[in-house]
């Protein structure tokens, strides 16, 4: 990274040791996705519901003046707009740098950040940012700087949590005040004013992520038609496919993650529950990829609409959210919330399926479809297994008061099998339980499980040619039946 660049000066504060801050996930991201995820996080401005704070880093005051009339539509809906950049042709007479709430930073061409290209988006209600810095010519190594613009390479990472945010402004301010002591001045109030108005009350992150997963799609589509009228850079099209694609997973494992971090009781639960899966499913000998799928599904499970601090997988736990009739008319696979954002991306419609159908029953008596048995996906009855397990070991740790010396790991294992083994043929699949208690038996005797947050800028690895429609389409047939 460039000394003295913002981008190095947050990585920096997050190594390991600081106190309080966890280290960051960094990768590398072609122009076109960066271009694509920027605009969708840009247009999420005009439908939220506060006015942001924006600052941006444009590298040079050329690549400000191509995307100049979108931020003219962009400032109407943000209290201020901040543009960094190295100035050249134009960069300070564009009718959108003449606005009031719109101020420029002309950088020095010797300032590392006019080498940054950044977005940083703070509000009440919503929080974005994506921060990168091309690579370097010997980064690039033998193959060379590229010759198509859109396949330039920047390496940094781009997050929804506003704590992250709110910290890179913060680091963006100090280097402003280097420049304009006064526009300094100004920003540090409007942050404080915006720290001030945030309250638990969000925008939601389902509608926004969609739009990421849509422009960057969209994105791809024009892409792939230039690739075509240029036969001879076909070569070129898998990484930036694979790119797009890991940009999308990113996208809901970064909503993910906020919802396990708004959870002050269990905030790893994905990744506990995810671990806790993917030992079953190994226990009963799945294949790799169905493992992976499997996994990602533990993830992402928390973005069904029923969950909650408490547990919820539970039989008639969807009618806490739903009257009787909903029940009866609506049940179907589809119209489950949480679970539909997913579909807006092809190959996690087998993820959506999975996580829908969380709440069904062994014996038929679950929601969404009341599928029984088998018809059930056989992910969806192992994750509902892990996640509802997992819940109760959280509830036992933390139900006894501070005076009491709290259970040993051992006991409350113990407890939660027990919990489960009760709803043996009724709730649950009676050789998952089994496979649970072997599970079980073996954290007795000293198994360890490893419980580990993915990297989400590499969630790659997680889909293969394996989450194809089967799963959807098997789950569908079988509410169909009914």
């Amino acid at each position: 990274m460039l000394e003295g660049s913002i981008l190095q000066e947050l990585g920096i504060s997050h190594q390991a040791g600081y106190t309080g801050k966890r280290p960051l996930n960094f990768g590398v991201y072609y122009k076109n996705t960066l271009v694509a995820l920027c605009h969708a996080l840009e247009d999420c401005i005009l439908t939220s519901s506060s006015q942001p704070l924006v600052v941006t880093a444009f590298q040079r005051g050329k690549w400000y003046l191509q995307e100049a009339d979108r931020y003219a539509d962009l400032a109407e809906g943000s209290q201020q707009i901040v543009i960094m950049a190295a100035p050249d042709g134009g960069f300070a007479e564009h009718p959108t740098s003449q606005k009031a709430n719109v101020e420029l930073v002309s950088l020095d061409p010797s300032d590392p950040v006019s080498q940054e290209w950044h977005l940083m988006i703070f509000a009440p209600t919503y929080s974005a940012m994506v921060l990168c810095q091309e690579l370097s010519p010997e980064d690039y190594g033998a193959q060379g700087q590229p010759t198509q613009d859109l396949e330039r390479k920047f390496y940094g990472f781009w997050t929804f949590e506003a704590n992250l945010v709110q910290e890179t402004i913060e680091l963006s301010i100090a280097h402003i005040q280097r420049y304009d002591s006064a526009l300094a001045a100004k920003l540090t109030a409007q942050m404080e004013a915006i720290v001030a108005a945030q309250t638990e009350k969000r925008d939601d992150l389902g509608p926004i992520v969609a739009r990421v997963v849509d422009y960057l799609q969209e994105g791809q589509t024009e892409l792939s038609e230039q690739i075509h009228a240029h036969d001879a850079e076909r070569l070129h099209r898998d990484p930036l496919d694979n790119n797009l694609v890991s940009n999308e997973v990113q996208a809901f494992l970064r909503m993910a993650q906020l919802t396990d971090q708004a959870d002050s009781t269990n905030s790893t639960a994905a990744a506990e529950v995810a671990s806790l899966a993917e030992a079953i499913g190994q226990l009963l000998d799945l294949p790799v990829w169905q493992l992976h799928r499997l996994k990602l599904a533990g993830l992402l499970h928390r973005l069904a609409p029923l969950q909650r601090s408490e547990t919820v997988l539970s039989p008639g736990s969807f009618g806490r959210y739903a009257d009787d009739e909903a029940l009866t008319t609506a049940p179907s696979c589809p119209l489950v919330p949480g679970a539909q954002v997913l579909r807006t991306m092809p190959r996690l419609r087998a993820i959506a399926t999975i996580i829908t159908h969380l709440t069904e029953c062994w014996n038929g008596s679950g929601q969404p479809a009341g599928l029984a048995g088998d018809e059930i996906p056989l992910e969806s009855r192992i994750l509902g297994l892990a996640a509802e397990f997992q819940q109760r070991l959280v509830e036992l740790r933390t139900a006894m008061p501070a005076s009491h010396t709290p259970p040993g790991a051992d006991e409350c294992m113990a407890k939660a099998l027990v919990d489960c083994q009760q709803q043996q043929g009724d709730r649950w699949d009676p050789k998952l339980v089994d496979t649970l208690a072997l599970l079980v038996s073996g954290f007795q005797q000293g198994l360890d499980l490893s419980i580990s947050v993915p990297k989400i800028s590499a969630g790659l690895w997680l889909i293969d040619s394996h989450y194809a429609d089967d799963l959807f389409k098997a789950a569908s047939e079988a509410e169909s039946k009914r």
